[in-house]
């Protein structure tokens, strides 16, 4: 299974293609979609629309993984972000993927085994559950990666829960 998993944000859209194979997960590629802040925040979205749309079309994942807003105090950012990640939404939408949502601390959870991890545990995590040289950059990056990681351990559980309860 491939998962594309996305850090929205409307300056930095962090994403990670990530394959589980036998229980094996590897990364197929990760980056970032970057907007230069001086464009219309409409043109913004729609770079972000654009480029997510070649990803999916070129790679074919099977599923998106997104983070869930997390509101905080800087209500300029949750907006950015709302906004960035609607167009993520809507892009998977018209690709047919199914989207999945996840909250910070299940993605750190899932990778750390702490929710409340740091950006830099986060990382160093993603380095070594998929044994990669060195941690991904941007961060962004990295965070994406952790969501699609989170989403195939979460599959996987799913699965395991299913075939228990026919058991």
């Amino acid at each position: 299974m491939l998962v594309l998993g996305l850090d929205p944000g409307t300056a930095i859209t962090g994403y990670g293609l990530v394959r589980e194979v036998a229980g094996e997960l590897s990364v197929v590629e990760y980056g970032a979609i970057t907007t230069p802040a001086q464009l219309p925040e409409a043109e913004r979205l729609l770079q972000i629309h654009r480029q997510l749309s070649a990803l999916i079309s070129q790679n074919k994942p099977a599923a998106m993984a997104v983070e869930k807003l997390f509101f905080s105090r800087n209500v300029r950012t949750a907006m950015a972000v709302g906004q960035a990640r609607g167009v993520a939404l809507l892009t998977a939408a018209q690709a047919g993927l199914p989207v999945y949502e996840y909250t910070p601390s299940e993605v750190k959870q899932a990778i750390a085994g702490y929710g409340g991890a740091s950006k830099e545990q986060v990382q160093q995590m993603v380095q070594l559950l998929l044994g990669l040289k060195e941690a991904p950059q941007p961060d962004d990056a990295a965070d994406a990666i952790a969501v699609a990681v989170c989403h195939l351990h979460s599959t996987r559980l799913v699965g395991l829960l299913k075939h228990v309860g026919q058991a």
